[in-house]
């Protein structure tokens, strides 16, 4: 079993983690897949990206306690969703984890990343100006992390091609605290303004950022 961490956010909606340590072959046993996914899973190179893509299932599987089997499709975004069941999910990996967020009755996001130095030289790329005024020297890294993994978790969330994180996507100014929220708002021409908040998890050198909103939510 390589279930690192669980969390269960309210009676319908967690997210989990999954470190990696089985072989591709001993994670495909573990699924039942269908002509197309074995074809999608042989167009993958041998490697870290076979492993994601098996390793999320099979936690995805391990979420939902079935033995039933699970189609989890893609929609003309790339934004899987589930075909036969009634959750709402969003999958990561990064390196030696996957992550995997399931809810009953709302949209979710979630981000996992090994944290680099090199985000630093990037970081212009996705933050504003007002944005990169709060980070903090001290812990600019992490602290970097923390505003990628709130913009990409609503970025999943909201399931749209086209939206950039630069120009689309503000953070409110917060400290460098796992456990303050992050207040985000997804801002598209000629559509309402949508508001998030995003929540942290850290497991040694990987952060974890989520988002999870009610579909009647504004």
């Amino acid at each position: 079993m390589a279930l690192a961490y669980q969390k269960k956010i309210d009676s319908q909606t967690s997210f989990a983690l999954w470190k990696i340590e089985e072989t591709a072959d001993e994670l495909f046993a573990q699924l039942q897949l269908k002509e197309h996914e074995l074809t999608y899973l042989d167009s993958l190179n041998n490697g870290k990206r076979n492993l994601h893509w098996l390793s999320t299932r099979v936690l995805l599987r391990t979420m939902l306690q079935t033995d039933e089997y699970i189609d989890c499709k893609v929609d003309e975004h790339g934004k899987p969703y589930l075909a036969n069941f009634p959750h709402h999910i969003s999958l990561s990996h990064s390196f030696d984890y996957a992550a995997v967020m399931i809810s009953v009755d709302k949209a979710v996001g979630i981000d996992i990343e090994l944290m680099k130095n090199k985000i630093e030289r990037i970081a212009r790329k996705f933050m504003s100006e007002d944005e990169l005024d709060f980070i903090d020297p001290a812990n600019k890294t992490e602290h970097l992390y923390m505003c990628w993994c709130a913009k990409e978790a609503i970025y999943k969330l909201q399931g749209k091609k086209q939206v950039s994180f630069l120009n689309n996507i503000r953070l409110n100014s917060f400290e460098c605290d796992i456990d303050v929220n992050t207040t985000a708002s997804l801002q598209i021409a000629n559509t309402p303004t949508q508001k998030y908040d995003v929540k942290y998890h850290q497991l040694g050198d990987y952060m974890i950022g989520y988002v999870a909103k009610a579909e009647n939510e504004e």
